[in-house]
């Protein structure tokens, strides 16, 4: 295992769940590349981390990590698919706020360097997550 297990995991109970938008530079390289647009307009780079945990949090408030597994760790490498879960309390994606509890999943892998993340693979279900807040037809 690497000197950086427990990254995505750090990463959903620390920034996604806790709103600590500081410790995405402290958990990440200078030139960290995103190879997923989690949602429309998400600029690259540590910028569209914080772009999409604002967009989240703005749309979701009391978003929760159900589930972070499975969960894997090996040398250079971890990945983990992930449920979350939350209150539609705020606008996402030009949708008002619904108050419908959602609950969605996603895929993450990331590649670390140095104990930090370098590089990030990942899906997000937002046609699952649009469809629970009325955006599109379920």
């Amino acid at each position: 295992m690497s000197d950086g297990t427990g990254l995505i995991k750090r990463f959903y109970t620390e920034v996604i769940e806790g709103g600590n938008l500081a410790l995405i530079d402290e958990l990440s390289t200078n030139d960290f590349v995103d190879h997923e647009e989690g949602l429309p307009g998400q600029p690259p780079g540590k910028e569209g981390v914080r772009f999409f945990v604002n967009a989240i949090r703005s749309a979701f408030p009391d978003i929760r990590a159900k589930t972070i597994e499975p969960y894997l760790a090996d040398g250079d490498m971890e990945a983990c698919h992930v449920i979350l879960t939350g209150t539609h309390g705020g606008e996402m994606a030009g949708v008002p706020a619904t108050g419908k509890t959602v609950e969605f999943g996603g895929t993450d892998i990331i590649r670390i360097v140095d104990g930090k993340v370098a590089e990030h693979w990942g899906t997000t279900d937002n046609m699952r997550l649009m469809q629970q807040i009325g955006a599109i037809p379920g």
